[in-house]
């Protein structure tokens, strides 16, 4: 039978693989040429003209990797471009944030506690926060205070932590953990599409016309490119947060969000600084450390969950059709009989000391408002309960099915 829900799950796992696919990608090759380019050693007279080599071992083989300040003399005959791991990356995420943050807009997009908006209210505040931030780094790049790398770090941070807080005042805690993710995201993308590629293509056109290519673009392309580099990590925890309520879903949410991107300084200036042969800064594993025990008392301090309600939930339209259908007083008496002892504002199974992923099932407009959730996950599938602890007969999940096929008029 065509199930439009179980439809939605597999292209939502399909485009996230695809996700996770294209950012290893894109993060290992920007990561193994950062730490390329700071170990190249510069201190040979190389009959090649390049600014530095470096010999590699990998695979039972040999590599001898030189590097050009500028360009070569002569183009090569191929030429390998990074940058479709980039874009991709960039493509499939965005592709996620409109399967299940645009389509599913008032289950994690909107929390009315935070801000009572429309749904293309939201959305448009989603897309221009994205198109806004690209535009403001890459002015202040180009400006004359983008002239200080030191400087301009420090700008950047601030502008952050500003939306960080702006984030947490909009959407919801999920939502805008996410979208700081996202927001960054476009930013390193961008970069390579409106900054680094270009800049690229003026060198070879130069090498091709003859003329010598000149180095500031190269220098502009490095920075932005370092900027990258910092942002990795930052932008990976952000991305995952979603799946921990510890991070999202606590008062101070934006303030982890922020001493997330100062982890991201730290534990990447270890390895940059490793590679460039330049010491080891062992302290920036306690620094790390220390960040991140901040984070996870202030995750706790107190508990503080906007996507997990401060109360009982108003019903939207779209939850009014599965409190209505037939069969959701017995599916009401299952999941509260099977699945709020856990996934409760006080849960009362031993060891759980808050609702998992932020979903409540105590009341019914909270079951209302999870169905599809319900449906997926202990209707279709097995997997909640986990390992079936509250023991869930066969006869309950076929009711669960059915209340949920009947409201969206799939039968049975």
């Amino acid at each position: 039978m065509y199930d439009l829900a179980v439809l939605a799950e597999w292209l939502q796992f399909a485009v996230r693989w695809t996700h996770v696919i294209t950012a290893i990608a894109w993060i290992g090759s920007s990561f193994y040429f950062i730490a390329l380019d700071l170990g190249l050693h510069r201190d040979r007279n190389l009959t090649s003209g390049a600014d530095g080599e470096e010999w590699q071992v990998h695979g039972g083989g040999f590599y001898h990797v030189q590097k050009y300040l500028v360009a070569p003399e002569a183009m090569p005959d191929h030429l390998i471009w990074f940058k479709w791991e980039s874009y991709m990356t960039w493509v499939s995420g965005f592709a996620m944030m409109i399967l299940v943050y645009y389509f599913g807009a008032n289950f994690f997009l909107i929390d009315p506690a935070v801000m009572n908006l429309t749904v293309p209210e939201a959305i448009g505040i989603s897309i221009g926060s994205l198109v806004f931030g690209w535009i403001v780094y890459d002015l202040i790049c180009r400006s004359k205070f983008g002239d200080d790398n030191t400087r301009l770090m420090i700008g950047l941070y601030i502008i952050l932590v500003a939306m960080s807080w702006g984030y947490t005042h909009v959407f919801s805690g999920r939502a805008a953990l996410l979208h700081l993710g996202a927001f960054t995201a476009t930013i390193m993308t961008a970069n390579v599409f409106f900054i680094i590629m270009p800049n690229q293509r003026i060198v070879v056109a130069d090498l091709k016309a003859g003329r010598k290519p000149d180095p500031k673009y190269g220098k502009i392309a490095k920075q932005r490119s370092t900027h990258n580099n910092y942002l990795t990590l930052p932008v990976l925890f952000l991305m995952l947060s979603n799946h921990y309520p510890l991070a999202f879903a606590t008062k101070y949410n934006w303030i982890i969000a922020s001493l997330v991107f100062l982890m991201g300084v730290t534990i990447r200036h270890y390895f940059n600084t490793r590679h460039a042969r330049k010491g080891n800064p062992t302290w920036t594993w306690l620094a790390t450390a220390i960040l991140f025990v901040l984070i996870a008392w202030l995750s706790t301090a107190p508990m503080f969950a906007h996507d997990t309600q401060s109360g009982d939930i108003t019903p939207s339209p779209a939850d009014a059709k599965f409190a209505q259908a037939a069969g959701f007083e017995d599916v009401t008496q299952i999941v509260q009989g099977r699945c709020s002892m856990c996934h409760a504002k006080e849960p009362g199974y031993d060891g759980i000391l808050w609702a998992p992923k932020g979903v409540r099932l105590e009341t019914p407009n909270e079951i209302a408002h999870e169905a599809e959730r319900i449906y997926i996950q202990a209707g279709v599938t097995h997997a909640m309960p986990p390992a079936n602890l509250s023991m869930i007969e066969p006869a309950e999940r076929a009711k669960i099915v059915a209340w949920y096929r009947a409201a969206t008029g799939q039968g049975t």
